[in-house]
């Protein structure tokens, strides 16, 4: 209990000590008064009686250390001098903590920032109760396995081609006869259009079984979850559950929410309840889907097929994603050896399996981060990681430096402090909480600049929109443990280096020291590290410059420029056979009949924006040899397509207004498919059939047309063939091309009049011009171009100013050198060419260790980029010219001023 007491005592002292430090020094003077006062009535002179009371009485700074060590934490009461006098220090150099707080401020924002992204994408899990605990299924299958139609992911690896989609009645089979896991729920994203108060608009949507809230824990914020008995009948459950961003744009997050109807591709949904803020369903951490219909509804608001069939009774359509929770205590091997056999039996009781067919084996795969786990970004996050990384030792090896520098004019005062009694481990501790008082600055700066910028990075990298990146505790944690790190990087050298001075020397002011030494060499070292970092962000950024300019030289094979894309999805439910290919001939008429349009087409998918569309395809003389079936790339166009797009005729003719709904059925091929599948003669003329399954008509080539690149930029241009989409009987989703000299802003208005004309239900998605389409395609290349410009202009900054300090600070201390090499005849010239060979020599050797380090990390930018490889000599000759002229221009300045060094007040320098 009296040690608790002492404790207690020991804490309350450390917020009264200055008022304990007034109380003993008052109690002090007041026993030296007294003393004082008792040797004057000894006889003894005032002088004389007070320096006596003094001797008498002891070392009064002794004794009121030793009451402080008594009362209080010794180590946390200096720990508080120390910041009181390292906030003195910083306050007294302006300059110098400005510029050091600025480079921390920008290094560990970024940092932070990316880190943020990075612990979003890669490693948060789903805000559901126990996200561990969830389990995606999925299968794989050979060759022969019995699913054929299959709509969904699919991830190939060793152990074949891994998908995660299954039929209705095998789910419903599958839950029924489910005892490994807790509950399976099924659900799949979709996407929809949606009328809202009047406002026709795209949304994105789920389908989810009437157990999803109750298997994931998760309750609405307001109002009620869809719950089986909206599941149960078909067309029944039409109620919607919105997600709490749709409920604060549309509907201002009014409470009266409750209650309104939405209409969801022509169907009356009514809205029963609201998601939490943080709820972003089980498809992935970044977005929350806006509308969660029961999967009853499917018939109604969403048709995998061109037509409103219900998938819910296909068991050959295989499209529905299902999730579940393992029980506590088992193993996943367990679980997917119980539910693999539940799956057979599911597979044989809803399809018909043939002899030479096999069966699909179930596998568990995590669901903790959702469905979409993000792994094709992980490469362009870790290189950011890497590169900002780069960017903080950077600002630690300049403000390094400068603390060398500061090192210099303050050993006279450590050597006082040294001289006094002070040892070097307080010496020590007082730099470092300076150092870290500085760090501690940075850092909150980084954690501001990183807060700002933590949605401008997902923006940049993603094509997809992202929710708000959330500041957890998590961030908060590595923002500071980067700022003691960083603390440590730049101020321990200097630190130690201050406190091995020699005492007797720096007191008598010798210009010339170890301690000098030294930090000229550690200084250089800094310099030959900076200029290494430096290196390698300048080759990096060159590379990605270099992959831009390459990707934008690419030959597309068309015309990009003054084409507008824009995309109508008729639902299927409002426009079943027939009916939305005539819609779309009725709007492409009334596309070109607007002002300033010179032609519209309608293709089934955009140039460039990652999309392709594979079908069967079998010539004349293929079809009379049997043999495994091989796809190709189709593209459904209008009659205008290929002058829409500048795509030249290489032979035949194009398409035209002669080919309508009945006239015999035609297709124009690239010259990459004529070549690929009609080898021997010429192709204009000869039949062929296409679709999954084949086609029975024939279809007749009559052009050839030049090769485009179809999904991407980096791709060469593939096989194509064209067929009228007015011969199709049914189209589904497309994008409409037109040419026209106007702005978009112009046209787009009269655009949205001609289709709310048409039907005030549709809306026009994705309004963009080709060359915006085939930049956005770039969105990686460019962010990276942009981050490691930025980067390396930083570098060579920091690397300009590194060189020109040591280079200065080598110059002043040599000055007694420079002195007596021209007073014996050395030339100006020679004195400027010696400072400038050995800032050469010093970035040479950085120079050295950046392009090092370029080939370790070749491998990890590699497949980033395009018509080069990271050992790109255009790239290092231009890194290096530059790194050297940045040295050279460095240095000029202290050369200049070594040359004119006099030498008689040189040798009058000491």
């Amino acid at each position: 209990m009296p040690k608790f007491r002492v404790f207690l005592a020991q804490v309350q002292a450390l917020f009264t000590l200055k008022k304990a430090d007034e109380e003993l020094e008052d109690e002090l003077q007041e026993h030296l008064r007294l003393l004082t006062e008792r040797f004057v009535t000894q006889g003894m002179p005032p002088s004389e009686a007070a320096i006596a009371a003094r001797r008498q009485f002891g070392n009064v700074a002794l004794l009121q250390q030793r009451q402080r060590e008594t009362r209080t934490f010794l180590s946390l009461s200096n720990l508080c001098r120390d910041i009181v006098f390292g906030a003195r220090i910083l306050q007294k150099s302006p300059g110098f903590t400005a510029i050091a707080v600025f480079s921390l401020t920008l290094a560990i924002g970024v940092n932070t920032a990316i880190f943020s992204l990075a612990k979003q994408l890669l490693y948060d899990r789903l805000d559901v109760p126990q996200p561990q605990q969830l389990r995606l299924l999925g299968w794989v299958g050979d060759n022969k396995v019995t699913v054929h139609a299959v709509i969904g992911d699919f991830d190939r690896n060793d152990a074949g081609m891994t998908r995660t989609s299954f039929s209705y009645p095998v789910y419903r089979d599958l839950r029924a006869h489910n005892r490994a896991l807790e509950d399976l729920f099924a659900f799949k994203e979709i996407n929809m259009n949606a009328t809202i108060r009047g406002n026709a608009q795209p949304i994105s949507g789920v389908m989810v079984s009437g157990n999803y809230y109750s298997a994931l824990g998760v309750r609405p914020q307001l109002g009620r979850a869809i719950q089986e008995t909206d599941d149960g009948v078909p067309g029944a459950g039409t109620v919607v559950v919105i997600s709490d961003g749709l409920w604060r744009r549309e509907f201002g997050r009014s409470s009266a929410v409750l209650g309104q109807t939405i209409k969801v591709n022509g169907t009356l949904l009514t809205i029963v309840g609201v998601n939490p803020p943080g709820f972003t369903g089980v498809g992935g951490v970044q977005a929350s889907p806006d509308a969660f219909v029961p999967l009853a509804m499917q018939p109604q608001v969403y048709s995998l097929s061109v037509q409103p069939t219900s998938e819910l009774n296909d068991s050959d359509l295989w499209w529905l994603n299902v999730m579940g929770r393992v029980k506590p205590g088992t193993r996943d091997v367990e679980e997917s050896a119980a539910l693999d056999v539940a799956l057979a039996a599911a597979v044989r009781n809803t399809m018909t399996v043939g002899s030479d067919e096999t069966l699909p084996h179930l596998i568990l795969i995590n669901g903790s981060r959702g469905m979409h786990q993000m792994t094709g970004i992980k490469k362009p996050v870790a290189v950011l990681l890497v590169l900002v990384a780069v960017v903080l030792l950077l600002a630690c090896a300049n403000i390094a430096t400068l603390l060398l520098a500061r090192a210099t004019q303050r050993k006279r005062e450590m050597s006082v402090r040294m001289a006094l009694g002070a040892g070097r481990w307080r010496i020590l501790s007082q730099l470092l909480t300076e150092n870290l008082l500085l760090a501690a600055l940075g850092g909150l700066g980084g954690l501001i600049i990183g807060y700002l910028a933590r949605n401008s990075v997902p923006a940049l990298l993603l094509h997809e929109n992202t929710k708000w990146i959330h500041f957890d505790w998590g961030v908060f944690v590595y923002a500071s443990l980067m700022t003691i790190l960083t603390a440590l990087l730049f101020g321990l050298a200097p630190a130690w280096s201050a406190t091995r001075i020699e005492t007797a020397g720096n007191l008598q002011n010798s210009a010339y020291t170890s301690t000098q030494s030294r930090h000229g060499s550690g200084a250089k070292a800094i310099v030959v590290f900076q200029i290494a970092l430096s290196t390698l962000l300048v080759v990096a950024a060159a590379l990605f410059l270099r992959t831009v300019y390459m990707l934008s030289s690419v030959d597309l094979g068309f015309h990009p420029d003054n084409v507008l894309l824009f995309e109508i999805n008729p639902p299927a439910q409002r426009y079943p056979q027939g009916s939305e290919v005539r819609l779309r001939s009725q709007l492409e008429t009334n596309f070109s009949s607007m002002p300033g349009v010179e032609s519209v087409t309608f293709m089934s998918i955009p140039y460039i924006a990652d999309y392709k569309l594979t079908t069967f395809f079998v010539t004349e003389e293929e079809a009379a040899v049997p043999r495994r079936r091989k796809g190709e790339r189709v593209t459904d166009v209008g009659n205008d397509f290929f002058q829409t797009l500048g795509i030249p005729i290489i032979a035949g003719r194009g398409l035209g207004p002669q080919d309508t709904a009945t006239s015999p059925e035609v297709a124009v091929i690239n010259q990459s498919l004529a070549r690929a599948r009609f080898p021997h003669g010429n192709p204009i003329g000869k039949r062929l059939r296409f679709g999954i399954p084949l086609k029975d008509d024939w279809v007749q080539v009559i052009g050839i047309c030049d090769d485009t690149r179809y999904t991407n930029l980096r791709e060469t241009a593939p096989p194509q063939f064209f067929v009228p989409y007015v011969q199709r009987s049914e189209e589904g989703g497309g994008t409409y091309a037109i040419r026209t000299h106007l702005q978009p802003a112009i046209i787009v208005p009269t655009l949205r009049q001609v289709v709310q004309q048409a039907d005030p239900d549709l809306p026009i998605v994705n309004i963009r011009t080709q060359r915006e389409q085939i930049m956005d395609s770039m969105r990686m290349e460019r962010t990276f171009a942009a981050f490691t410009t930025g980067f390396g202009a930083l570098a060579l900054a920091l690397a300009c100013v590194g060189v020109f300090g040591v280079m200065a600070y080598s110059v002043a201390q040599r000055t007694n050198e420079i002195g007596i090499r021209m007073a014996l005849g050395a030339q100006p010239g020679q004195v400027k060419g010696m400072i400038l060979r050995e800032s050469t020599l010093l970035a040479t050797v950085g120079i050295s260790g950046g392009i090092a380090g370029v080939f370790l990390l070749s491998q990890l930018v590699n497949s980033m980029l395009y018509g080069i490889q990271p050992y790109d000599p255009v790239s290092m000759a231009v890194g290096i010219l530059i790194l050297l002229l940045v040295a050279l221009a460095a240095s000029w300045i202290p050369a200049r001023r070594a040359a004119g060094v006099q030498p008689m007040e040189a040798l009058r320098h000491e």
